[in-house]
């Protein structure tokens, strides 16, 4: 049996990078009500969401993908990507970025995106 040496808590936001767990992979929990995710972006590493409860609506490079709990979807490295919760009830779901650190290329100026859609897990550019 394998035992964790430390316990971490994510942060205020859900989230937390490798670097400061010593892991590869960094990690945001998504506990969201219907709606909007976040804007379009793209990441230079893959990002991979497992999700747990409720539905989700993934566009990557443009192709809408329709996800359910139990499923399991991947955006590819530098492949523009978003979710939103197309309800009836809550999502929750992780996203696990193979990265030690958040890269985010935000592809969406903030001006311009819908009312409601985020900037998540932070305004950070490659």
């Amino acid at each position: 049996m394998i035992e964790a040496l430390k316990v971490w808590q994510l942060g205020p936001a859900n989230e937390i990078e490798g670097r400061v767990t010593g892991s590869g992979s960094s990690v945001i929990v998504v506990d969201m009500p219907p709606g909007p995710g976040p804007a379009l972006h793209r990441h230079p590493y893959a990002e991979t969401f497992v999700l747990l409860e409720g539905r989700a609506r993934f566009t990557i490079e443009g192709r809408q993908i329709e996800a359910v709990a139990g499923s399991v979807v991947v955006a590819p490295a530098n492949a523009a990507h978003t979710f939103e919760n197309p309800g009836p009830g809550r999502l929750l779901q992780v996203d696990i970025h193979a990265s030690d650190r958040f890269i985010t290329e935000w592809l969406v100026p903030e001006a311009e995106r819908p009312q409601g859609q985020v900037a998540a897990p932070r305004e950070s550019q490659a």
